[in-house]
């Protein structure tokens, strides 16, 4: 008796991927860190969301760094206006925001006279 099916071709092994052929191989989306906003953005980001939180324009934004999760800013604002000008109460508002430019948190750092010149060394 002949068998007229043809012979079956070996097929290789089916086997697990290892975990590290697991990870390599897998299809999922690199999840790539939020493009960051530029610093002349981030400036007026800080300035008009504590705006917006305070109920005060700010004066300025007087310092202005990147940092691993975004930017800090330190931002000027009167808090008591007198006369003359130079007698109106003004606060350093620490700002953190995050790589796209919004505002996570905020706080006071300092008072002072609007005169007032800081000291050298500090």
């Amino acid at each position: 008796m002949t068998n007229d099916r043809e012979p079956k071709k070996a097929r290789p092994a089916s086997r697990e991927p290892s975990g590290r052929e697991r990870q390599t191989s897998a299809k999922e989306p690199e999840r790539s860190a939020p493009e960051r906003v530029p610093a002349p953005q981030a400036m007026r980001n800080a300035a008009r969301q504590l705006s917006e939180l305070l109920g005060r324009a700010p004066q300025s934004v007087s310092s202005l760094k990147p940092t691993p999760d975004g930017w800090e800013a330190l931002v000027e604002v009167v808090e008591l206006e007198r006369i003359p000008d130079t007698s109106s109460v003004m606060a350093s508002y620490k700002v953190v925001l995050d790589p796209a430019g919004q505002l996570m948190a905020y706080e006071r750092a300092r008072r002072y006279t609007r005169a007032q010149v800081d000291k050298e060394g500090r």
